[in-house]
């Protein structure tokens, strides 16, 4: 019998460029529930309670915002990206025609 464990993408947020990287990709999905997804990778790898004391925001308040469906405020968003160091910067794409 062939034992197969569940997939965990924070296992392989082990650096800061690949949580950048993940977190770039996750963006660019028309889906928001893809970014929260992977914001909340990145903050379980990072740790969640040191999330929690460097965003002045309770734990449970942080899972809820990072849960998939959730409309968090713009706010909020960029005071958990500042807090993981990974904050949110726009980049133009020139579309050739």
């Amino acid at each position: 019998m062939v034992k197969i464990s569940k997939f965990d993408a924070v296992d392989y947020l082990d650096s800061e460029e690949m949580m950048a990287e993940y977190l770039a990709a996750a963006v660019e999905d028309d889906n928001p529930d893809v970014f929260l997804a992977a914001l909340a990778d990145v903050a379980k790898a990072r740790g969640m309670a040191q999330l929690a004391k460097d965003t002045g925001l309770g734990r449970e308040s942080l899972y809820k915002t990072l849960a998939p469906g959730a409309k968090p405020r713009f706010e909020t968003i960029m005071k958990i990206t500042k807090a993981l160091g990974v904050p949110l910067s726009p980049k133009a794409v020139i579309a050739h025609t």
